[in-house]
Formats: C-alpha cells, structure tokens, sequence
C-alpha cells in the first residue's frame, strides 16, 4: 500500500506541470469551428453585450422590483427589510414559481441536490426528492416553472431606463474597448448593426457615454424595442423610424439607412431589406435564448455569447487549490470505480471512506465558486442546463467584446476534440497501467 500512496502523490506530482499551462481568461472559446475570415457582417445587443453595467445596477432592479410586489401585487410591506444579496444565487438558476423554490438542473433535467432553496434556507435533499418524485424534472415541467412577475415591469416600465439615464456614471462601466472593437471592425470595412430591446433615449445615452457622440457613425443599422426573442418569429411588425427627438414616424419603411435608428420591426422583414443572411453574419449577445437561439436553428447565423462570469471562474480554475483538489476528486472517482468490485469488509469499509472524503471534496469544489450553487457551468459530475444551451446555440464564447481585440479578423477558431465516453480510457484503465497502478487486494487492507 505505500507502492499506491507513493504513485497517487506522483499523479499529485503534475500539479506543477498543470499549473504551466493555464486558461486565459481573455480567450475566445468555440463550439464549432468558425473562421472570422467568412464573416462580413457583425451585429450587437447592447445591455451585457456592448456595455456593462457596475454591481449598483441590481441592487436597483431588486429593490424597484420589491416596491412593485407591495404597491402594486399587495405584498406585505415587511418584505422591504430583505436587501438585495449579491452574492447568494448565481445565472443560469431555475425557479419554480408554484412551490417557491431556487435550483440549480443539470443537462440532463436533474436537479442538483443541495441548491435547492426556499428563500435562503437549503430545503433537505428528502423533501425535494419527495416533492418532485425524485431529482429530474421533465422539461414541460420546467417549462412551467416561470411566471409573470416585478422584474419585467421593473424594464418595461421603464424604471430602470431612467434611473441609469439620471446618474449613467454610477451604473455604467466606462470601457474604452467597446470603441476600439467597433473601430477594428468598421477599418476593416465589416457591416455594423445594433438589435436591442432597450429603447431609444436610453441607448443613446449610454452610447456617447461609452463611445462618443458620433457612435452611430460605426453603425449601419441600429434598431431598438426589437422585442426579441419575438423579432426573430413575428412576421407582421414594421419598422417604424425614430427621429432626433425621439418621435416615432409612421412612413413605410424601404431602406434602413446607416445613421437612423428604427424601432421594432422584424427579422424577416430586416433580412429582405439588407440582404444580411446566412454564415456570413456573427450576432453577440448574452442571453442565450432571447438572443441567440432563434438565429442558431433557425437563419443560420453564426453566434457570440458574452458571459462576464467566465473570467471570474477561468481565474478560480487557475489556483493551484484549485487545481489540486480537483486532480484528488478525479484520482478518489477512479479509484472507486475500481475498487468497487471487492465486497470484502476491508475493501467495502476504505470504499466508504473514499465516497465520504469524496463528497466533501464535492462541497468543496462547489464552493470555490459559489457556497450555494457552484460554478455556473457545472454540477457536481455534470454540465449545467445553462452550459447545455451555449453549448448548442453559441459558436463562439467570452468573457467580453474585448477579448475580440486579441485576434486577427482572419482567425478560425477551432474547438478542441472532445472525446465521448466511449473513446476515452476508464481511469480504472490509467489507474491499473503504466505509473499509476492499482495494488492487488491484499495491498489495499494495508492502506490503513
């Protein structure tokens, strides 16, 4: 058994080696292979997408939101006295509204148990498995998990518009590189649109803000109060243009002209009138589904997610502490899935051992990221729902516009071979050959 103690703290031993290739958190990652030689036309949401907002911005949403619950839905006013918590819940979190509970579902639909809160208490994993008759969740179940509430009238309001508007230095980040992005794009003669929901006034603002007064210069079109994800189905709304005071004109819309801002509309109608279709356009967005998803499956854009929370995480992956507990969690998952073949009480009682040292490494890795619910991208053994969904709607990933500044407009992008479970080696295989081998029975009584 110290043969074993002595080859584990050999695999322990590539840390160092681990720790000299780390992740750049300014990288571009890709689902599908994509080169931004093929691309001419590029297209931009604008909130988490072309600008970023600073942490004051949900506190905002939060508490306007919760004025709403009580003036306008008949909340108890004894809510006020719960502030926004930046830190507890994470993106890509479901929520079912009929039983009030926060959780966290994998790419298969199993819920993670564990992150399942009822306000801020974890419910018991017995409960949840009581109350959904078991972990998974079916998907026109979880289609029914969200319902109306203050948030989308916290937007559509206008409440929040108008705040930012009011005092844009405290809610908006400043960033030089959106300019500079934009600019690479139009030097190298490349299409420039802007699709967003927000309204006119408000985009405006934040654009001289961000880039100058002369921002729609770099812009071929721009359209606000799309609507999307309707702008990508409905067939029927017009545009209709906005002029300099921000009144809406009625004429028919037979040209949309570079230095005009339209209103609403549709992307069939957006496609007959520029002629922008197919592989050759890249849109950036950062919801996966509201902006991207449509334009995947069914035009055949090429697609940009923005995920600001990717560079936070790629610098937690990059800690040795990181890295280390994760080679043990790995090392512990193959030697149980050896060992398990051994029913004698020596064997059964290291086994259990091993699956309690296991779980609490499990807690710990999730912790490094989030003490409630982890990464964004994963469960404790799986991909998350979120990262199911960039997976299949982005080609392309970051953290930020920004990190387009770090290549060449001639780049492909190629994403790593991923191998399927079938074609990799168990890590019984790798644990029983070469330095790594696993002892023989009466080697493993000796552990202790």
């Amino acid at each position: 058994m110290k043969k074993l103690k002595y080859e584990i703290a050999e695999l322990l031993d590539l840390v160092p080696s681990i720790m000299s290739n780390l992740l750049n958190p300014d990288a571009i990652f890709t689902n599908n292979e994509m080169s931004l030689s093929d691309i001419e036309i590029y297209g931009f949401d604008y909130d988490y997408t072309l600008v970023f907002y600073s942490k004051h911005l949900h506190t905002l949403i939060y508490n306007a939101a919760r004025d709403l619950l009580i003036n306008e839905h008949r909340y108890p006013a004894e809510i006020r006295k719960y502030d926004y918590d930046p830190n507890f819940a994470i993106r890509g979190l479901h929520y079912d509204v009929h039983r009030a509970l926060l959780m966290k579902i994998d790419a298969f639909h199993y819920i993670q148990l564990g992150t399942v809160y009822r306000g801020f208490s974890v419910v018991p994993d017995e409960e949840v498995i009581a109350m959904y008759d078991g972990s998974h969740v079916p998907l026109e179940q979880m289609s029914d998990f969200y319902g109306k509430d203050s948030i989308r009238d916290v937007h559509i309001k206008g409440i929040m518009y108008r705040a930012i508007e009011a005092d844009i230095e405290k809610y908006v980040c400043y960033a030089e590189q959106t300019r500079a992005v934009l600019r690479k794009l139009a030097d190298h003669g490349k299409k420039i649109f802007l699709i967003t929901n927000s309204p006119s006034s408000f985009v405006d603002k934040g654009m001289k803000f961000l880039v100058g007064k002369d921002w729609r210069d770099l812009f071929d079109v721009v359209i606000v109060q799309a609507d999307k994800p309707n702008f990508f189905n409905d067939k029927r709304r017009p545009f209709r243009k906005v002029n300099e005071r921000g009144v809406l004109l009625w004429d028919k819309i037979h040209k949309l002209q570079k230095g005009q801002i339209y209103k609403q509309g549709n992307l069939y109608e957006f496609l007959k009138l520029t002629g922008w279709r197919g592989s050759k356009v890249l849109y950036f967005g950062d919801h996966i589904y509201s902006d991207l998803a449509d334009l995947t499956l069914k035009h055949g854009w090429r697609t940009g997610a923005i995920i600001p929370e990717l560079r936070s995480e790629i610098k937690i992956m990059n800690t040795e502490q990181y890295i280390q507990t994760m080679t043990w969690l790995q090392t512990l998952t193959g030697l149980l899935e050896h060992m398990q073949i051994y029913q004698d009480p020596d064997s059964q009682m290291i086994l259990q051992e091993w699956k309690k040292e296991r779980k609490e490494m499990r807690e710990m890795t999730r912790n490094f990221f989030n003490s409630q619910f982890g990464s964004l991208f994963r469960t404790d053994q799986n991909p998350t729902y979120f990262l199911r969904r960039l997976s299949r709607f982005a080609d392309i990933y970051m953290a930020s516009l920004s990190c387009l500044l770090n290549y060449d407009l001639n780049y492909t992008f190629y994403p790593r071979r991923t191998p399927l479970q079938h074609e990799l080696p168990t890590w019984s295989d790798q644990l029983c050959s070469g330095a790594f081998r696993i002892p023989l029975l009466q080697e493993m009584a000796q552990i202790k």
